[in-house]
């Protein structure tokens, strides 16, 4: 196939290209005439042709869709989904890849992170989580509403693919969603004025939770229950319908045992718990160091902070210090006008602690988070990270301070999708094992 050279690349043109590596964020690599091209929905050694979706002469690189297989990879299968693939629903970028070898593509990213930004080799292995074969598993799952239709977003895109289901999501939402279709009756006057509908199936309540999100007003708070299993039994902790809780139905279980493993507490430590949400890590933190220790949770959203408090008031050893990880500790934000001096850290949080464990936004910590906490000379840190380029850029932070990564889990939080959610564990160089 003949067609425009590298340098006449526009969105609508199409290219055959031989795929290269996979690269973080759901697409791999391919050149035509030295030009990058960003592929979704190919696999790395096939040959597809590529129709360009995003870019033009003058950038640096140009994002495109495979349209059409050429030569397939051995690990390329039918989409599960029906919307999925070029032009469709946005929230999936492995439909097309065997479950098994998603998470080798995981991994290779991962490790290709950690090693470019954050100058660690470290061969990665990433863990799938209970689900059925990657499907069925999302517990949470909001739907677009425009123009009277109902469905998930495009790829990049405000567009809606209309849906009457998602197979990663759990039985239950589909259900839901088609007997709040079936009572509107196809009429778009009975979706006025909402923007979203908001599926949830709770692990500690019996019914499905349909939450209609206005268009331009604030959603009226509700409160769920989710429990967690921790070393001391069952738990259930308080969430809003629309608050950040792990989507994966095994998820917090998992996070919950991975994160006691890396923290290894003992009772009668001091432990921070930073951007700690509803305390899905803070209770059993807490548990953990007992009545003769002290767990200090750090959260900024205000209803997650009045949840978080509900949820450790068995634990009067648990401290919750409502603000910004960076304000209280010092730390200027950035855009932020710097003023003559650096400002005063917060007097809640401790001048020291045993172990730090951080889960932070997509952005990570950042130089000066991780230049703060590690002042406080804990023996371990653990970082939950749900983006390997941010925890490779702050594993660089901490190696320059001396801390180097002990260990390294990563978890197919996600599956059909290139999220991946890891636990990494931070020990000082040179510590030697606790008696």
């Amino acid at each position: 196939m003949t067609g425009p050279s590298a340098d006449e690349l526009t969105v609508g043109h199409e290219v055959d290209v031989e795929v290269g590596p996979v690269a973080h964020g759901g697409h791999c690599v391919a050149r035509h005439e030295g030009r990058v091209l960003f592929v979704r929905h190919s696999l790395p050694g096939e040959r597809v042709r590529a129709r360009i979706t995003e870019g033009g002469p003058g950038d640096r690189f140009l994002r495109a869709d495979a349209i059409e297989v050429l030569e397939a990879s051995a690990h390329r299968v039918a989409p599960r989904c029906p919307v999925s693939g070029p032009g469709g629903c946005g929230g999936c970028d492995f439909q097309h890849v065997e479950t098994a070898h998603q998470r080798e593509l995981k991994a290779t990213v991962v490790a290709e992170q950690l090693s470019r930004l954050g100058g660690v080799e470290r061969e990665v292995v990433v863990e799938p989580l209970a689900d059925d074969d990657g499907l069925r598993y999302r517990t949470r799952v909001e739907f677009a509403v425009a123009d009277g239709r109902v469905g998930l977003r495009r790829h990049r895109s405000h567009d809606v693919v209309p849906v009457t289901g998602c197979p990663i999501a759990v039985a239950e939402i589909d259900t839901a969603l088609a007997d709040t279709l079936a009572e509107t009756g196809g009429a778009p006057a009975a979706l006025e004025g909402i923007g979203a509908l908001d599926v949830i199936v709770p692990s500690g309540e019996a019914d499905t939770v349909v939450v209609e999100v206005p268009q331009d007003a604030p959603t009226p708070p509700i409160t769920l229950t989710e429990t967690v299993v921790t070393p001391a039994g069952e738990r259930a902790l308080h969430v809003d319908a629309r608050g950040f809780w792990q989507v994966h139905r095994d998820a917090p279980r998992s996070f919950v045992a991975a994160v006691l493993d890396a923290a290894d507490v003992r009772p009668g430590e001091r432990v921070l718990d930073l951007y700690s949400g509803v305390g899905l890590l803070s209770l059993p933190l807490a548990e953990a160091v007992g009545p003769q220790g002290q767990l200090i949770a750090v959260e900024s959203d205000r209803r997650a902070t009045e949840h978080l408090r509900d949820n450790l008031a068995g634990q009067p050893w648990a401290l919750v210090v409502p603000g910004r990880v960076d304000d209280l500790l010092g730390v200027p934000r950035k855009g932020r006008r710097r003023g003559p001096r650096r400002p005063a850290r917060s007097d809640l949080l401790p001048p020291s602690a045993d172990v730090v464990v951080l889960d932070p936004p997509r952005t990570g910590a950042g130089r000066q988070v991780i230049e703060a906490l590690i002042s406080l000379r804990p023996r371990r840190l653990v970082y939950v990270a749900c983006d390997p380029a941010a925890l490779g850029r702050d594993t660089a932070y901490l190696a320059e301070l001396g801390y180097e990564m002990a260990d390294l889990r990563a978890f197919d939080a996600f599956p059909m999708t290139h999220h991946v959610e890891c636990v990494a564990t931070f020990e000082a160089k040179g510590a030697q094992p606790a008696p």
